[in-house]
């Protein structure tokens, strides 16, 4: 099941609140496993992590199109964030080239296309400020190895190796992040 394998629950104080925060004791810490697929095939996927079926769930149940812009929370555990905002030059979205520590990101492109730059974090040398724990984001002065793009009904999965730089593209672009 999605609780095996090593995951451990642990609470986390995140802006005054506990939440859920899930740890691997057999997750290789070197190796980086960002995900991009279609929504079609994210049931593969939900034996990575014990939320994500029901993150994968709050999607395929919602009619994105016409959801409006903002935060909610899904499960214990689990918020969602709308946004529907003009594409970013590569440069204004490399200032924020973002990993985090505990939290992982599933990022669905709603409409639009939308290019993402990554990098393994293990490569990455320049830090861009302290790390914020209560945003979990750590920033970094460095270029993405790859750009890839997003188009509707596709979704990356970040976890805390994957430096990633998004909303990158012309045009309008709405997305989730879970």
């Amino acid at each position: 099941g999605a609780g095996e394998g090593g995951w451990k629950r642990k609470g986390a104080e995140v802006g005054g609140r506990r939440e859920a925060v899930y740890e691997s004791s057999n997750f290789n810490k070197n190796s980086y496993i960002m995900i991009v697929d279609t929504l079609a095939n994210a049931s593969k996927y939900f034996s990575v992590h014990p939320l994500f079926a029901k993150a994968f769930e709050y999607i395929q149940q919602t009619d994105m199109k016409s959801a409006e812009s903002g935060k909610s929370d899904i499960a214990e555990g689990l918020k969602a964030i709308i946004s529907n905002g003009p594409g970013k030059a590569k440069e204004a979205s490399l200032s924020k080239f973002e990993c985090h520590n505990k939290n992982i990101d599933i990022q669905f492109c709603i409409s639009g296309n939308e290019t993402i730059g990554w990098k393994p974090r293990e490569k990455c040398v320049t830090e861009n400020g302290d790390y914020n724990p209560e945003k979990d984001v750590q920033l970094y002065n460095e270029q993405p190895d790859m750009y890839f793009q997003l188009n509707s009904g596709q979704f990356a999965i970040f976890f805390p190796e994957d430096v990633h730089a998004p909303m990158i593209g012309e045009g309008m672009i709405k997305k989730l992040v879970i």
